[in-house]
């Protein structure tokens, strides 16, 4: 069933308001019509009734149709409005459109079909007006929503930005903390080191086994110590970006050799066989031989910390594009996949009770990844629930720190000829390799 259209018909010609009625009615529109014969009725009628469309006269006996359009307009009411205009006011016609009215129609063309054709134009212009500004209006509020939106979260984004620079100085007066508390530490358990290995000198004097046993565990115990505060300080050193690679021409064999003999002792009190394998044929790096020992013996320290029974052992062997790898393997617990992924993490242990059967500061693994991190290689892990860990190190045979590569461009040239003349079969005699180890330094200082 079509719609019934609320018509307002504004003229004070009785005549042409009798016209335009006559001819929506020929048109078979189903309507509602209301007259008005000045802008004051008009304004009223507008007032009280929700109407679809207004046919305007422009010549009223109040004011004329301009200043009702604008009247309208201002009081904010919502309807399409069709000028109704005589002979020869086309122009003003054109100027109350532009004042906002929807359409115009010369009176001595009014007829059914172009009535109703005018008005269901009028009536379509008017609801899609009404849908664009509708649309409009919603995202109007949609942009306000945002801005609203945007603006909190740059509160918010603000405020984390403190909280991090908060959090940053506080990391950074930890860092510090643990520097000097580590550093100021070191100097009485290195004492009580030196004097505890003193009294187990026999010129110091001959002790009861007891005695021996006490002052035995007190210089374990301070060894101990030292290296759970060496752990601290590099930690706190490799936060604050102060630690720095000295590299040097060394036999890494020899290195890895030297390293494990220290620790074997370790592994013969739990009954754990030790194995060696190098298959390097060309053993000369340029490294940093002291970091080079320290992560092998946290390495090494966690294998045989984690292995009741079995073995453990080191690989080295060469890698293409001039890498070495050293492999540091255990038959011991093993590490759960899930796991893995936070061995590496500062201060996390997988087991973190205070009761927790394997102590330690949990900054062993991070200390080695930051190492090898600095020296541009890499490190992966293999693990197996109660089969054992495998611990992979590639790093370039030649590092060449930032730092060092403007200064040590000579190093760098000699490092590269020895490392081709080993590369074609040439065999670096021991002496020509202590040779290279004191003249690099030597040289590297007269710079």
């Amino acid at each position: 069933m079509e719609e019934t259209l609320n018509i307002l018909v504004v003229d004070d010609d009785q005549v042409d308001r009798m016209t335009v009625r006559r001819a929506l009615k020929a048109a078979g529109m189903n309507v509602e019509i209301v007259e008005a014969a000045d802008c004051r009725d008009a304004i009223t009628a507008l007032s009280q009734t929700a109407f679809d469309c207004v046919f305007l006269d422009y010549r009223l006996p109040d004011q004329d149709g301009l200043s009702l359009i604008h009247e309208i307009r201002f009081r904010g009411i919502k309807v399409p409005l069709v000028v109704l205009t005589g002979q020869g006011d086309e122009q003003i016609a054109v100027e109350l459109m532009k004042a906002g009215a929807t359409d115009y129609l010369s009176k001595s063309r009014v007829s059914s079909e172009i009535l109703a054709q005018i008005l269901r134009n009028a009536i379509r212009v008017y609801r899609a007006e009404m849908q664009v500004a509708f649309v409009n209006q919603q995202l109007r509020e949609s942009n306000e929503l945002l801005t609203q939106q945007n603006q909190e979260l740059e509160a918010q984004r603000q405020q984390i930005e403190l909280q991090n620079q908060k959090l940053m100085e506080a990391s950074q007066l930890k860092t510090q903390f643990l520097a000097t508390m580590s550093h100021e530490l070191r100097t009485p358990m290195n004492a009580i080191i030196g004097f505890s290995q003193l009294l187990l000198r026999p010129q110091c004097g001959s002790l009861t086994q007891q005695q021996r046993n006490m002052v035995e565990r007190i210089f374990n115990n301070g060894k101990h110590l030292l290296m759970l505060l060496n752990e601290v300080l590099d930690f706190s050193k490799l936060e604050a970006g102060k630690l720095n690679l000295n590299p040097e021409i060394f036999d890494l064999s020899q290195v890895v050799k030297a390293t494990t003999a220290e620790m074997i002792s370790l592994a013969e009190a739990k009954k754990l066989s030790v194995q060696v394998q190098s298959d390097l044929q060309n053993a000369v790096v340029f490294n940093d031989p002291l970091r080079v020992r320290q992560i092998l013996i946290n390495l090494l320290s966690n294998a045989i910390k984690f292995t009741e029974s079995g073995s453990i052992g080191v690989d080295v062997k060469e890698l293409p594009n001039n890498y070495v790898e050293i492999a540091v393997w255990d038959t011991g617990i093993g590490i759960a996949s899930s796991d893995i992924k936070y061995i590496f993490e500062a201060f996390r242990q997988i087991d973190q009770n205070i009761t927790r059967k394997y102590p330690g500061t949990g900054l062993g693994l991070p200390v080695v990844d930051a190492l090898v991190q600095m020296m541009g290689g890499k490190i992966s892990v293999e693990s197996q629930l109660g089969k054992g860990s495998v611990f992979r190190i590639e790093l370039p045979r030649q590092i060449s720190p930032a730092k060092q590569q403007s200064s040590d461009g000579k190093n760098s040239d000699k490092m590269s000829k020895i490392t081709a003349l080993s590369s074609k079969g040439a065999t670096l005699r021991q002496q020509d390799l202590r040779f290279a180890q004191q003249r690099l330094p030597r040289e590297r200082g007269d710079k």
